[in-house]
């Protein structure tokens, strides 16, 4: 049996404290860091992915309102075999922004983006 790719994380870097609305989440102050984000795709991976890395896009994940802004950059890009709220939950870092990424979560995640600090 062949294990399948189930999730991935972005490596993160805002180069610039910025201030954002996240769709229905509100206004937040991301500080000058690096962050990561767990995700997952329900059919093509690498599709997904393309769309994170794309600036020309409708904003309708949390996660495009961020990667939307001039100062944030992926700088890396990790594929797992682990499940997305498994894979969240072994990551450490800090949550800024409760309920980001998180909003289909099973295994109450609090947020599926970690500031990993500057």
């Amino acid at each position: 049996m062949v294990n399948e790719l189930q999730s991935y994380q972005l490596f993160i870097n805002v180069t610039k404290e910025i201030d954002l609305i996240i769709g229905k989440l509100g206004r937040f102050i991301f500080p000058i860091g690096s962050y990561v984000y767990t995700g997952s795709a329900k059919k093509d991976m690498n599709k997904r992915i393309e769309r994170h890395l794309s600036k020309n896009k409708k904003l309708h994940w949390h996660i495009d309102y961020l990667l939307n802004n001039d100062a944030v950059q992926i700088i890396d890009i990790k594929k797992s075999e682990i499940i997305e709220c498994s894979l969240n939950k072994k990551t450490n870092g800090t949550i800024i922004i409760k309920g980001f990424g998180s909003t289909d979560c099973n295994l109450d995640c609090k947020s599926h983006l970690k500031y990993l600090g500057n």
